[in-house]
């Protein structure tokens, strides 16, 4: 009942979809510009740098977010299986981001709001390294579906080797169950960037470029 509880608490966070938002705010509907995405991506590239960068932040806190209310729930009276339910939580705020049922089940990929499970979940010395990934790979190439895909990946072998050694501190049970949420969030990541990976394979992925203000 929990695990549950936890998935709608995550979804209903989810549904918070700050590109939209950012988008009426400025009178567009963000679904209808550039790649019809609500996430941080299209929203830098169609809406500009400020409405990415909000969007970017709004989604990855209500993940925070949602898993503090999660933990204020049950934090005390599931103390060993807390971080699962964390987990539960992330993944509902995913789905709720990327199935918005209000617009159609038309959201963002989850990158973002999978980066706020992240800082949930892990200690900030592995958080950093995840967000090296991310950050490190677009810089490098300036694609961002790259160093999202590569960001997810590098969050799941953390939470392999994370787990592997004690870090999460839960019953085996509850590891398996983590270790299986990680893998949808990857096998999710995959689905919504399929059309990103067949433009990176034959050289025809867009590269990062910012609106500019007087656009």
């Amino acid at each position: 009942m929990e695990r549950l509880v936890c998935l709608a608490v995550g979804y209903a966070f989810g549904l918070i979809q700050t590109g939209y938002l950012c988008g009426k705010f400025q009178k567009k509907d963000i679904r209808t510009m550039g790649s019809g995405n609500a996430g941080t991506t299209n929203a830098l590239r169609t809406l500009g740098w400020k409405a990415g960068l909000v969007t970017f932040l709004g989604d990855v806190l209500k993940c925070v977010l949602a898993a503090g209310v999660v933990t204020l729930l049950y934090g005390k009276s599931h103390p060993d299986t807390i971080v699962l339910l964390v987990f539960y939580t992330g993944l509902g705020a995913v789905l709720g981001h990327n199935y918005p049922f209000y617009l159609r089940f038309k959201g963002g990929k989850g990158i973002a709001a999978t980066g706020g499970l992240v800082i949930s979940t892990l200690p900030p010395h592995l958080t950093l390294l995840c967000l090296a990934v991310f950050v490190l790979v677009i810089w490098g190439t300036r694609y961002v579906s790259l160093g999202s895909l590569l960001g997810v990946t590098a969050y799941l072998i953390v939470v392999l080797v994370y787990g592997r050694c004690g870090g999460f501190h839960v019953p085996p049970f509850a590891l398996r169950e983590i270790y299986i949420i990680t893998g949808i969030l990857v096998i999710s990541a995959l689905f919504k960037h399929k059309e990103n990976i067949k433009r990176l394979l034959n050289g025809t992925e867009n590269k990062l470029s910012i609106k500019k203000k007087s656009e």
